[in-house]
């Protein structure tokens, strides 16, 4: 009996002894699991819940509660402004639904500038941010990119005209990163077919700018270049005429100079009763 009791009491202790292992071994995984999980946390920052698009969502369409949807994001880059609050999104006795902007992929942040306000139809004026005008441009094949170009893209804009003095006229860029709104009656990407050739092309301007773009297209040619975005503004004047293109440079010729010889003036004397020059040089008179 002492020797099965012994035997057991030694097998019971190896058994503890494994359990102990493999309880330490668990608690080891579950530490490092949670030290990576902290280090997450602390690289993303704090989480805080946004709404998204729960699905894909055309130009025009009216939004609605179950279109979004709840999910965290890092706080330590929310764009500005991503609606955070449900009841700020859909305010109770809204004169309508808000209306989508322009069209949204699926979990694509909710952002101010994808939605109407409440009530508020999608038009043209609605993406006017405030202080803006809309300026139409007549455009056609020789303006660039008036087949490429669509609503939201970023555009600059150059003149090309008679300037007195320049023989063969100048191009100048009079704006640069300017915002597309609409093409021809598009407001919207979707609405454009590809390969189109616009007519004109309507931006978002400040008065002044509407001011230059007006005398702009009744002096010259407007011509367009697509920018990647609002970030691709340029400072400083970006010019060139015929000579500058061609690498022309005009010879610039001295003026002829004068030489004024200093005038000489003779003693004269009388021969014979007649006045005549001598050789010797005297101070003239003045």
């Amino acid at each position: 009996m002492r020797a099965v009791f012994a035997l057991v009491l030694i097998v019971g202790m190896g058994l503890a002894g494994v359990a102990v292992y493999m309880i330490q071994g668990y608690m080891a995984d579950l530490e490092g699991a949670l030290r990576n999980e902290q280090a997450f946390n602390a690289k993303a920052g704090k989480l805080v819940e946004v709404f998204v698009f729960a699905k894909p969502k055309k130009y025009g369409d009216a939004l609605a509660e179950d279109d979004v949807v709840a999910i965290f994001w890092p706080e330590k880059s929310l764009p500005q402004t991503i609606f955070r609050d449900k009841a700020a999104l859909f305010p109770e006795n809204a004169d309508g639904p808000r209306y989508i902007m322009r069209s949204t992929e699926a979990f694509e942040p909710v952002l101010a500038s994808r939605v109407t306000e409440p009530g508020e139809l999608a038009s043209l004026t609605s993406k006017l941010e405030k202080g803006k005008r809309a300026f139409a441009i007549r455009v056609g094949m020789d303006s660039g990119i008036s087949n490429f170009v669509k609503p939201d893209d970023y555009i600059d804009i150059l003149w090309t005209g008679g300037v007195s003095g320049v023989e063969g006229g100048m191009t100048r860029q009079i704006e640069s990163a300017v915002l597309v709104l609409a093409v021809d009656n598009a407001i919207n990407e979707g609405q454009v077919s590809s390969g189109t050739v616009a007519q004109t092309v309507t931006v978002a301007a400040t008065p002044d700018q509407v001011a230059r773009l007006a005398q702009a297209q009744a002096t010259g040619q407007l011509t367009l270049s697509l920018a990647r975005d609002a970030s691709e503004t340029i400072s400083g004047t970006v010019e060139t005429d015929t000579n500058t293109m061609l690498g022309i440079v005009e010879e610039v010729v001295a003026p002829e100079v004068k030489v004024v010889e200093k005038e000489k003036c003779y003693a004269k004397q009388r021969s014979g009763g007649v006045l005549v020059d001598t050789t010797v040089e005297i101070p003239c008179k003045k």
